[in-house]
């Protein structure tokens, strides 16, 4: 959850500054948004590498728990 949460916090944060250094060149509107996505997206790939790595792990990891829990139920219903 932490690593989800440090990702996505400094995603917002890239987009945040690359539209405020858009605002302040003086592009509004629909254009500034789509523009700063698109910044932010090509900064944060190779910036924030390590980050979305650590997130990918933390949420693989969840989603095999997850699944050993289901199958470990399905087994128990099949017992019975």
């Amino acid at each position: 959850m932490r690593a989800t949460l440090s990702y996505t916090l400094l995603r917002l944060l890239i987009f945040l500054a690359a539209a405020l250094v858009l605002a302040l060149f003086g592009m509004h509107g629909l254009t500034l948004i789509v523009t700063a996505l698109v910044i932010s997206a090509v900064i944060s790939l190779p910036l924030l590498s390590r980050y979305r790595d650590s997130m990918s792990r933390a949420l693989s990891g969840r989603t095999d728990s997850f699944k050993a829990k289901l199958d470990q139920g399905t087994k128990a219903e099949d017992i019975d």
